[in-house]
C-alpha cells in the first residue's frame, strides 16, 4: 500500500509539473476594460446604464520611444497590444459631427506628428492591425493630442464626464495624451 501510495504520488507530481511547463504565463501587456460613465463598473446602482465600454490590451514603454517608435506615425494602429482594441456603444453616439448606431466596433488610431485619425471598423475579433481594412471602416474622425509633462507607462483609456450629455475619451501614453470628444 505504502508503495502504492509513493507512485501516485509521484504521478501526480510528475503531471503537475508538466502542465506548470506547458503554461504559457501572462500576457506582457494586460488586458482591460474602461466604462463610461466611469464609475459603471466599479460603482454601478440600481438604473445606471453603460453608454460605452472599450476592451483593449496596456503596452507598457519600458524606457522606449513609443510614438514615432514602436508606434509609427502615419501608421494604423490598434490602439493598445494584442488583439485590435474593441469599442462597444450600447446607444448611439455622436462623435465630432457625425452620429455612430450602437454596436461592437474594431477601434483603431493612425496617430501623427500634428494630430491623430480615430477609425471605428466593422471588423471584429482578430489580432492586431494586420488585417485592417479601410473600405469597413464605419466612422473616421480627426482628434488633437498634446504633450503632457508626466510619462504614464501603460498605455491607458479612460473617460471623463464634462457636461450634460459631453463627454471626452482620452488616450494615455507616454507623455501624449489624445482627447475624442463625444455627446450621447
Amino acid at each position: 500500500m505504502k508503495k502504492l501510495t509513493i507512485f501516485l504520488v509521484l504521478v501526480l507530481m510528475i503531471s503537475f509539473t508538466s502542465y506548470a511547463q506547458s503554461f504559457r504565463g501572462l500576457d506582457k501587456s494586460p488586458l482591460d476594460n474602461a466604462y463610461f460613465p466611469d464609475n459603471f463598473a466599479h460603482d454601478r446602482k440600481p438604473g445606471d446604464k453603460a453608454v460605452i465600454r472599450v476592451t483593449y490590451s496596456r503596452p507598457q514603454k519600458k524606457e522606449r520611444k513609443v510614438f514615432g517608435g514602436i508606434v509609427s506615425y502615419d501608421e494604423v494602429w490598434r490602439t493598445g497590444a494584442n488583439e485590435a482594441t474593441e469599442i462597444r456603444l450600447y446607444q448611439d453616439v455622436k462623435f465630432g459631427d457625425k452620429m455612430l448606431k450602437a454596436g461592437r466596433y474594431s477601434l483603431f488610431t493612425i496617430p501623427g506628428e500634428k494630430e491623430w485619425t480615430i477609425i471605428f471598423n466593422a471588423d471584429l475579433d482578430y489580432w492586431g492591425a494586420y488585417s485592417y481594412k479601410p473600405e469597413n471602416d464605419v466612422l473616421r474622425i480627426s482628434a488633437q493630442f498634446e504633450i503632457i509633462n508626466e510619462s504614464v507607462e501603460a498605455f491607458t483609456i479612460q473617460f471623463d464626464k464634462k457636461d450634460e450629455g459631453t463627454a471626452v475619451m482620452k488616450f494615455i501614453w507616454d507623455k501624449t495624451l489624445v482627447e475624442v470628444p463625444f455627446s450621447y
